[in-house]
């Protein structure tokens, strides 16, 4: 097996040519054993695999710079820089990281995992190396899908006035997550439509070989044709911004791949080389369906099904049906997305409603103002999105929706721990940043049967309103505690004499499981479930501050600028007389692993919590 020789970066060199085709179907075959046991990001990498060849063996690692865009796509490039051993722990707590990570390895450049980042951060790479008097190689590889994302456009526009060598690998396979759309995609169509129309056919060049003098006509005709294909084929969108471009190719030669990247080297100015890959290629059912083999829990090879599939319905699932529900009795209802529509679970309400239904493309921040400008115009924009996504557009929701109090939902997805895709894409600030916005009510629900009546609260809402529930199975504990919605208002759902658990949104499951704990240690506590954490219930803590030795509030998210930081102010300005113990995660990024793991790790599970209640409660 040629992959055992892969031992250490620059090892690829010494395979022979020959057996290249070899290495790539032993590469493929190693992910997709690997990945169907520990999930992770699959359809991306078996669609790069010889373009990473192609990047190795033309490059030398670490002296040469890869930036990946996203990230998610770097499984071969770990492969290849030594790394193979580290897939029986990828995406574990201590394991190797489903994304690149300058600490892991030197031949990982750059930290990513959000889109659109790569040219600017290679870019900026290449001035450095050029201001050091060096000559090593810097590339971006970045998907057609991360260009619906403006800030590669900003890169591109700075790139072409920078005099200095840099590769940026367009790899293009007509999908970001889910299948692209916009100008950007017909765009790339009409590159592949034009290069294949022009493209010399096989079977023409073999009859005209056969001819007296059929040499001199291919050859002429060939001449011709890259003539006309200056003429006709649009990649002159790129030369246009002044940089030059090269392509397109053929992602999965990697003969071909090597001969473009040795030509961009020698260009002295920033340069775009076009890929064109195939997401899922060498395994049928991520080639069908490669948005749900995106982000792949572990599955059976034999046909590519969960091998333990879900029982129960997950958050996604609750404000699927809900949104689907409420789509049919208020036809101002709009959803939109930026490219995520099966992951936020807005797919059904696009089958049924396709006209009210807005992928906007990997663009946070235009997905934010488009929304604006559409409750603006006397509709309901909910804007679903991952919470950790949802900081891309930060200025957007200041400025143009709670400035203007327009009637905006932000439907925000994986709040708080998400797990194995680590720091990059945990969920934990957005209580912090939200809060902090005038005009912006912030809610957070304890079980499935509150997401829905807060979506439905939040839609006859008449203001800027955001709803954040976490990823996974959706907690159906508590059914018999539905107390109506009243704004601003929390629900106590046990009473009790020494301590309170205040707790929000997904850590309300935690609180009754401590409360119970603590019930059968002789310390007798209550539960209040805050609901809304801006604005914060004043009458509720003046209620409880007096009837409690303690108050203990409980968040999935940091502490600073948190639900407790707030409720700690009120009381210590109001002077009441009551223990605080504020429970969240401390000033860090919090790296992968799973859910259960990770809040051991930060301090929020039941056995911290409950020994951090009894020191308090002995000082």
């Amino acid at each position: 097996m040629y992959l055992e020789k892969i031992k250490k970066p620059n090892d690829i060199k010494k395979i022979p040519k020959n057996a290249l085709p070899d290495l790539a179907q032993e590469i493929r075959e190693f992910l997709i054993n690997s990945i169907s046991i520990t999930g992770g990001h699959l359809a991306a990498n078996l669609g790069v695999v010889e373009l990473t060849m192609a990047l190795h063996l033309v490059m030398d690692f670490p002296e040469d710079k890869l930036i990946w865009d996203v990230g998610h796509q770097c499984y071969t490039h770990k492969i290849l820089t030594g790394r193979k051993d580290g897939f029986a722990n990828l995406r574990k707590f201590g394991g190797m990281a489903g994304f690149p990570k300058t600490s892991e390895s030197d031949c990982d450049a750059f930290n990513t995992g959000h889109s659109s980042t790569s040219i600017s951060a290679g870019l900026g790479m290449a001035m450095a190396r050029t201001l050091d008097g060096k000559n090593n190689m810097v590339v971006s590889v970045i998907g057609d899908g991360s260009l619906t994302g403006g800030m590669a456009y900003e890169a591109f526009n700075n790139a072409a006035k920078m005099n200095t060598p840099f590769i940026i690998i367009l790899n293009d396979n007509n999908m970001s997550i889910s299948e692209n759309v916009g100008g950007v995609s017909s765009y790339l169509n009409s590159i592949r439509t034009a290069e294949a129309y022009i493209d010399l056919k096989d079977e023409v060049k073999e009859r005209l070989a056969s001819v007296p003098r059929g040499e001199m006509m291919i050859h002429g005709i060939s001449k011709a044709k890259s003539k006309f294909k200056n003429l006709v084929i649009p990649g002159t969108i790129f030369e246009s911004m002044g940089v030059t471009y090269l392509g397109p190719v053929d992602g999965h030669d990697i003969n071909a791949i090597v001969k473009v990247l040795k030509n961009a080297k020698r260009c002295k100015t920033p340069v775009v080389v076009h890929v064109l890959t195939k997401k899922g290629k060498g395994f049928e059912p991520a080639e069908k369906h490669p948005a749900r083999f995106h982000g792949a829990e572990p599955f059976l090879i034999e046909n590519g099904l969960p091998s333990h599939p879900k029982t129960k319905p997950n958050y996604q699932d609750i404000f699927s049906t809900v949104m689907c529900k409420m789509g049919g009795i208020n036809d101002k209802i709009v959803a939109i997305t930026a490219a995520m529509p099966d992951g936020t679970g807005l797919k059904r309400f696009k089958n049924m409603y396709p006209d009210r239904f807005f992928d906007v493309g990997i663009a946070e921040e235009h997905a934010v103002t488009f929304a604006a400008g559409m409750a603006m115009g006397g509709y309901i924009p909910i804007f679903a999105v991952y919470s950790s996504f949802l900081q891309r557009g930060y200025d957007q929701i200041i400025h143009d929706v709670c400035l203007q109090k327009l009637h905006v939902v932000f439907a925000i997805d994986r709040a708080g721990m998400v797990g194995s895709d680590g720091e990059t894409h945990q969920g934990i600030f957005d209580l912090s940043y939200l809060s902090s916005i005038p005009n912006l009510t912030v809610m957070a629900p304890k079980n499935k049967w509150e997401l829905a009546d807060m979506l439905k609260y939040a839609i006859r809402y008449d203001g800027p309103i955001a709803i954040r529930y976490p990823r996974g199975e959706a907690y159906d504990g508590l059914e018999d505690h539905r107390l109506r919605l009243t704004y601003g208002k929390s629900e106590t759902i046990y009473e009790g004499e020494r301590v309170c658990l205040y707790a929000v949104g997904s850590m309300v499951k935690e609180a009754v499981v401590i409360r119970e704990r603590l019930m059968e240690e002789g310390i007798n506590a209550g539960v209040v479930n805050a609901r809304f954490v801006k604005p914060i219930d004043c009458k509720t803590i003046d209620k409880i501050a007096k009837k409690y030795e303690l108050i203990v509030t409980m968040e999935e998210n940091v502490l600073n600028g948190g639900f407790g930081e707030k409720v700690d102010s009120y009381i210590e300005e109001n002077s009441l007389s009551t223990g605080v113990l504020n429970i969240g995660i401390n000033d860090t990024f919090v790296e992968h692993g799973s859910v259960d793991k990770l809040y051991e790790v930060v301090g929020i599970d039941a056995d911290a919590v409950i020994k951090k209640i009894k020191d308090k409660l002995q000082k």
